[in-house]
Parts: structure tokens; sequence; C-alpha cells
């Protein structure tokens, strides 16, 4: 991937900044966007401390559709070919009763997982096609694929991740552009915490018991399917911890391992 623009949303933590290093061991240049304007340089220095790679870093909200067409549009010509994308800004709040949920909460997560994944894959994709190469992998989840209790919003967020995921597919047949859609289990992130509003101690509660994912587990899938030859195409991952069979089925132990 040497000399590639691979470019990644909500890269300041988590599954994003795990992408961000993955990419950069491969050589790709990196075009890194998130909101939090400082823990994107804090994760900018040390890759580039470590790899040397180019990179170039955004403030970023993408629910904001003016900003991502302003953000694309005024990308200098050597940033602006880029060669995959990976839409991973997103977050779940609450766990409620759809009848007891905050609409601030279900706005929030529209707003982010699905309508920000359209704004800047609608910026993005006319210069793959215009190119006639690229790669469009969006991070998912196992909500997608099966909803839980409480989690209603979120789970029909990521489901339409995944509709608009195999739709964009359909559009794109007659064309070598390839898209994936990696859906994650269980992955100990800031998910839980931003989820229950900055609870700690219920957060920690959600992965007691098992060994979940890292954020470094879900980038070498990014990586592995971004590195396939150019006639294959990873469609679909579900990537679950070993103790977890599915949204709701999950062992826990008190030694996991």
């Amino acid at each position: 991937m040497d000399g590639r623009v691979v470019f990644i949303t909500g890269a300041s933590s988590g599954i994003g900044a795990s992408c961000a290093r993955a990419f950069a061991r491969q050589g790709a240049r990196l075009l890194l966007a998130a909101r939090r304007t400082e823990r994107l340089e804090a994760i900018a220095a040390q890759i580039a401390s470590e790899t040397g790679v180019g990179l170039r870093l955004m403030t970023l909200d993408v629910r904001d559709p003016a900003a991502v067409e302003r953000m694309i549009t005024s990308l200098p010509e050597e940033w602006s070919a880029v060669d995959v994308l990976v839409n991973n800004a997103g977050l779940s709040r609450g766990l409620d009763k759809l009848h007891e949920g905050l609409l601030s909460d279900w706005e929030e997560m529209i707003d982010t997982n699905v309508k920000g994944l359209l704004y800047v894959t609608r910026a993005v994709l006319p210069g793959m096609v215009h190119r006639g190469r690229g790669h469009v992998i969006n991070i998912g989840s196992i909500a997608g694929h099966e909803s839980y209790p409480g989690g209603n919003v979120y789970c029909a967020s990521k489901a339409a991740v995944r509709a608009l995921t195999a739709g964009l597919r359909m559009d794109l047949v007659d064309t070598p552009i390839r898209v994936t859609t990696i859906n994650p289990g269980m992955v100990e992130t800031e998910f839980s915490v931003i989820r229950f509003h900055g609870n700690t101690e219920r957060a920690a509660r959600v992965y007691q018991g098992i060994q979940p994912l890292t954020p470094d587990d879900v980038a070498e899938v990014a990586v592995f399917c971004a590195t396939r030859p150019p006639h294959v195409d990873v469609a679909e991952v579900l990537l679950l911890p070993t103790a977890q069979a599915s949204a709701t089925v999950i062992h826990r132990s008190a030694n996991p391992s």
C-alpha cells in the first residue's frame, strides 16, 4: 500500500486510531479526520515517529454535510485521490426501551452512523469512480445483523449501514471499486463509556468475564480486506470474540482468556 491515500473518519480513538496505525505500517499515507483535534494530533505524532508516513489531519464532524464537502474539495491534489475510505465514525447512546429513549440520543446516532457515513461517501466516491479505482470500507456492527434489548435505534442505524453497503456494492458492480462491511461484536473501546454518557463503572461491566476484541483486531481485518488482489472483494466480515456467539449469547467466566 506504499503511497496510497487512506482516509479514516473517527480516527482519534478506538478502531479508527488502530486502523491508522495498521495502514501506516503498510506504508499508506493517512488522511485522518475526527472531532477531537488534540487527541488526533497526539495519535498522528506517534504514527509519524514510528513509521515516517505522510499524514494530513482534519478536524471534522461528519454530521455536517457542508463541512464534509468543503474538506474534500479543499484537499490539495496530492491528497485528493483517496484510494481507501474507512467510514469508522460512529457511536451508540443509551440502552433504553424505545418509549423511554432520548430524542437527542437518537438524533446523534442517526446523524453520525447513517447520515455522516452517507455525507463522506458521497463526497469521496465520485473521485474514485472517475479514477477507476478505490475501496470503501464501512465499520458496521453485529447490531446490524440482529437487534438486542435496549439497542433499538442503534441497531437500526447499523442495519442501515449494512443495507447501504450492499446497495453501494450493486451501484458499483460495473466499476473496479470494492465495497466492504466489517461487523465487529464486542470490542473494548470507548464505545460503552460513550453509550452510558461517561459512566465508566457501568461501561466496565459490559466486558467483565470475557476477552473482547481489541481495536487492533478490527484494524487487522480492514488491512486484510484492502490488500486483497484487485479482483477480490471481501464483501462482508462478521468478527466476534470467541466467547460471543451472537449479539446476546455470550459466555462469561471468572478467568477469561
